[in-house]
Formats: structure tokens, sequence, C-alpha cells
């Protein structure tokens, strides 16, 4: 479940993020260029997240 919903928010963000960032410059919105951008972000994403340890630091 952690990877659907990471690539359903990725999906949104990088999607809302392509239509706005398109209208500002005057950009036609392509569709596939935001999915795939957001596979991309979504890998890095649980990439990022699997070489953060889970515990705490130790107390000095």
């Amino acid at each position: 479940m952690q990877y659907i919903m990471t690539f359903v928010w990725s999906f949104l963000l990088v999607a809302m993020l392509n239509y706005v960032a398109g209208s500002i410059v005057e950009a036609p919105f392509d569709f596939m260029t935001g999915v795939i951008v957001s596979i991309v972000m979504a890998v890095v994403v649980l990439i990022i997240t699997a070489i953060i340890p889970d515990e705490a630091p130790a107390d000095v």
C-alpha cells in the first residue's frame, strides 16, 4: 500500500506542477511527461526512504 500511495501522491503533485508551470510559460499540457516524471519521482522517494534508518539515534 505504501508503494501505491507514493505513486498516487507523486502523480498528483507532478501533474499539478506540470499544469501550473506549463500555464505560466504558455506551453501545452503533456500528460505523458507528467506520468514519466511522477514514476521517476516515486522511485527516488522510495529509494530515499529505504536509505534513511528507522530507529532514533542513541542519546550521547
